[in-house]
């Protein structure tokens, strides 16, 4: 549903959802329920100012009743932001793609403590392009190509691509060069399938029975020693991932469930208490590589990341 009001900052307008019945009279006493214990002052001033709306744009009052509008739109009251230490650089640009190298820590999209410290929000701002949508994402703790549409009326074209699984991608990630103890050693490359699920109220993402749907493809690109705290080196590997879906955290458990968990990985195998962000230490995955046959020049295309694992080979 296309909101009646623009993209501001950066940010979208949050639409909201009346309920059809309950104990409200108007749309103000259904907010003052949802949200007056934290402004409720801010909520009658919005009121007030007719800067809550309704479908094709219609300001709403401390009078419109409930029933009157099924969605409304505002914009949120956002905390302020320290900027992320990270920064985005642009690999291509047209007029219907963006193609970035999203840094480590950057979110893709806002959400909860990040709104306008995320990629979409920073390139929005940036380009004065308010438009932008992402196409795909990556994990915030993931960092690589990130394709973004530029063009409402060519967006549909590139979707496409993504949900007929027309565009191949390639992951590198950092990891031990053996199985953990208790896991079978494992002969590459490998293809890992499984079926994965992922609840909006849990952390991390599961393993379940049942008809596969999840797909990645494993490959050894490099064996090499690397330091450790100890002083001792190392066994590391650097690896080459093809995933064939995508599922949340699906390459990150794929590597665990074959007892190689990427280094610096704080959820899988084991999810680590929560901690600060430590800049030095980011999680080794990288999406290399993006690879589809562009719908508007029938060309084939690729893209490839310019960023380095701090932890992988020279």
């Amino acid at each position: 549903m296309q909101s009646p009001l623009p993209v501001r900052d950066g940010v979208n307008a949050t639409r909201l959802r009346l309920p059809d019945e309950g104990p409200w009279d108007t749309a103000m006493d259904y907010m003052m329920h949802r949200w007056g214990h934290i402004d409720p002052q801010g909520i009658e001033d919005r009121f007030d100012a007719g800067e809550i709306v309704g479908e094709g744009g219609i300001p709403l009052d401390r009078r419109t009743r409930l029933e009157d509008h099924t969605f409304i739109w505002y914009y949120r009251t956002l905390p302020p932001e320290t900027r992320l230490p990270v920064e985005l650089n642009i690999l291509h640009q047209d007029d219907h793609i963006l193609v970035v190298d999203k840094p480590h820590f950057l979110p893709t999209t806002p959400g909860g403590t990040y709104i306008q410290e995320s990629a979409l929000v920073r390139l929005r701002n940036q380009l004065n392009l308010p438009d932008l949508i992402p196409m795909h994402r990556l994990d915030r703790m993931t960092a690589g190509i990130l394709l973004l549409s530029t063009n409402p009326e060519t967006r549909g074209r590139y979707q496409v691509l993504f949900e007929k699984r027309q565009v191949q991608k390639e992951y590198e990630c950092v990891s031990a060069a053996e199985p953990a103890a208790g896991h079978p050693a494992v002969e590459f490359p490998v293809v890992v399938r499984n079926r994965m699920t992922k609840s909006r109220s849990y952390l991390l993402a599961e393993v379940i029975d049942g008809e596969p749907n999840a797909e990645t493809r494993i490959d050894v690109m490099k064996t090499y020693d690397a330091g450790s705290p100890a002083g001792a080196p190392e066994r590391r590997a650097l690896y080459r991932l093809e995933p064939h879906s995508g599922k949340t955290h699906q390459l990150r458990v794929h590597m665990a469930s074959l007892g190689l968990g990427i280094v610096n990985d704080a959820f899988y195998p084991e999810l680590l208490d929560k901690a600060p962000d430590d800049y030095t230490r980011p999680l080794q995955l990288l999406a290399r590589g993006i690879r589809f046959v562009d719908p508007i020049t029938q060309q084939p295309v690729e893209y490839r990341s310019r960023l380095q694992l701090s932890e992988a080979p020279a």
